[in-house]
């Protein structure tokens, strides 16, 4: 407990502290958003303002979580540090493609395939080396079967794994990405899914079939690998996206750009893998599922029929065109991901009691 108190608050001091001076760095450089011309007119002002903002809590969260293990005297575990690979690796990524679009000064980055290329050689790494390091139980960070709240059904083998785990982290880190369009918007939904992780994995370690013999209900335990450094890694997460938020919040100081974005959604992927509630993400994480979804509808709508179901995709920009403020929108849309946060550990907790 001590461990998950500490990653949180050193997070937070980080990223409030240490922001404003990325900020000022950033600025100094000229290294300022570039607006799409075809976006809403409001987003005008926007021009300038410093991105790449994903480095102050990518550095942060990895600050948190390696201070809270000196503190504690605790070791790291491969889970805690594999999720925070897959972060750092997909901010990397995310990185290139920033860096890109200001010295070229234009809206897209690097070419497509080149960061899908970058994307997968992370994902691939993630993928392969969750499935080793297995413990006394034989227990590896990740599993070979689906997961909703626990394992079910057969083992889908190592290469299907893979594939698996590739889906969901580049539809998590697209998710957050897409979601990345309004001031704080995929920041404040993200810390909700980061509390809720630490939520399940200190659960999940009070309830772990490494402690059967304590449980009442054995048959109840989770068979996760390294629960309550998980529950680590996403309180570090949450106190330093919160942090970031004091900046990121409307109007913003700094955007996280895809630096953040993907590796917000690689994190989040990490975590559902190793914590082994892999379909129950799409709950937790339903409002980046939702715009996702709205741009596969607008662009398969216009492929088929030629014509736009929204004025604009992705869905917040619809909203804004229908002329709600940005604020309005990503206050509602926060309301939106707290409904799916609390029906996700609704789930969790009403599949362990059904089990127990």
């Amino acid at each position: 407990m001590r461990q998950i108190l500490f990653a949180g608050a050193i997070g937070l001091f980080l990223t409030l502290i240490g922001t404003p001076l990325l900020i000022k760095l950033l600025a100094r450089k000229g290294y300022g958003q570039f607006i799409r011309d075809d976006g809403p007119r409001t987003h005008g002002s926007k021009k300038g303002t410093p991105t790449m903002g994903g480095i102050s809590f990518i550095l942060a969260t990895l600050i948190a979580y390696a201070l809270a293990k000196v503190i504690t005297g605790e070791d790291p575990t491969y889970s805690g540090v594999l999720v925070l690979f897959l972060m750092a690796g997909m901010g990397l990524v995310g990185f290139l493609d920033d860096y890109i679009k200001i010295v070229k000064q234009r809206s897209l980055g690097l070419r497509a395939k080149a960061k899908m290329a970058g994307q997968l050689i992370v994902g691939i790494a993630f993928a392969v080396l969750a499935l080793q390091f297995a413990d006394s139980r034989g227990q590896t960070p990740a599993s070979t079967k689906l997961s909703f709240i626990t394992d079910f059904g057969w083992s889908i083998g190592p290469v299907l794994f893979v594939v698996w785990a590739l889906f969901m982290i580049l539809a998590m880190s697209n998710g957050v990405n897409l979601t990345d369009g309004l001031d704080g918007l995929a920041t404040g939904a993200s810390v909700m899914v980061f509390g809720a992780y630490t939520f399940i994995g200190l659960w999940q370690f009070q309830e772990s079939c490494a402690n059967a013999e304590t449980l009442t209900n054995p048959n109840a335990c989770f068979e996760v690998r390294d629960p309550l450094d998980l529950a680590v890694v996403a309180s570090a997460l949450m106190g330093a996206c919160f942090g970031f938020l004091w900046w990121n919040t409307s109007p913003a100081k700094i955007f996280m750009g895809d630096t953040g974005s993907l590796a917000l959604g690689g994190a989040l992927a990490g975590l559902a893998i190793c914590s082994r509630t892999e379909l129950l993400l799409a709950l937790l994480g339903g409002l980046f599922v939702l715009i996702t979804m709205s741009v596969v509808i607008q662009v398969g709508s216009f492929k088929m029929t030629g014509k736009r179901v929204f004025r604009m995709a992705p869905l917040q920009h619809h909203f804004e065109l229908k002329g709600w403020s940005e604020v309005l929108v990503v206050v509602r849309f926060w309301i939106i991901q707290g409904m799916c946060v609390i029906v996700g550990l609704g789930l969790f907790y009403a599949g362990w009691a059904a089990d127990k």
